[in-house]
């Protein structure tokens, strides 16, 4: 697998997009403002993806890290979590932060063994900005957990 900036003229990768954040509206905005990158194999293409997105003078952040549902569980999300926090390093950045959702169990435990700490809550940020419910592991995902990992 190698990981490497989506290419010129090349579509980002919606679907895979799309499994990470439902609203097509913010990812498209922050498709803009950010860099994407890819995993890919040679035999199935791309396979994962994150945006990189520059918030704030020496910040980045991490948004929308989104693996292929029948490979996950085998290392690709942690991959681009980390090549997203050298890309950050190696760009000269000295913070990366990434917000997850209440309910990403799995997620938290990613960020968390990538050496991100948790920082804040955006309490009800789900419910105000996306028009449908989110549910994950049959918990109602409200608010964003905010992390961030000094480089």
């Amino acid at each position: 697998m190698r990981i490497e900036p989506l290419g010129t003229g090349e579509e980002p990768p919606m679907d895979l997009l799309l499994l990470a954040d439902p609203s097509e509206k913010l990812v498209s905005q922050y498709l803009k403002r950010g860099s994407c990158y890819v995993a890919k194999t040679e035999e199935a293409g791309v396979i994962g993806t994150y945006v990189l997105l520059p918030t704030r003078p020496d910040t980045a952040e991490l948004v929308n890290v989104a693996v292929d549902e029948r490979r996950q569980g085998r290392g690709i999300g942690k991959a681009l979590v980390l090549h997203a926090v050298e890309t950050a390093r190696r760009e000269g950045y000295r913070t990366i932060e990434v917000g997850t959702g209440n309910s990403g169990i799995g997620q938290l435990a990613l960020y968390q063994k990538c050496g991100f700490r948790i920082v804040g809550v955006d309490f009800d940020f789900f419910v105000r900005h996306y028009d449908e419910p989110i549910v994950e592991n049959d918990i109602p995902c409200r608010d964003m957990i905010r992390m961030c990992q000094d480089l």
